[in-house]
């Protein structure tokens, strides 16, 4: 298994394991940006990306940073050198038993 493989794993796994701060999209302070990105998110993130402006949105459950260009200011979405979008995984719903 390659180090990509790896790094790709352990965000996986901690991705799944999100903070408080990743289920409200805001950090502690009340500011929309993520306060402490998980190390396992910087990991695989692409260079050039602002990973000091990142937003969890739980509509997507994926993660997006604030891109200042030189006409306006948007979010993109995170991405890894591959060009995958940086997302949770989607949570699943509980398998109830069938009613006999």
């Amino acid at each position: 298994m390659n180090i990509r493989s790896k790094l790709l794993l352990l965000a996986g796994l901690s991705l799944a394991a999100c903070t408080e701060l990743a289920t409200t999209g805001t950090a502690v302070d009340g500011s929309r940006f993520v306060a402490d990105l998980p190390e396992s998110v910087r990991a695989i993130a692409a260079p050039g990306q602002n990973l000091d402006k990142v937003v969890f949105l739980e509509q997507d459950n994926c993660y997006w940073y604030e891109h200042a260009g030189p006409v306006e200011t948007t979010l993109l979405p995170l991405r890894t050198a591959r060009g995958n979008t940086i997302c949770a995984e989607q949570p699943t719903a509980p398998v109830v038993p069938a009613a006999t």
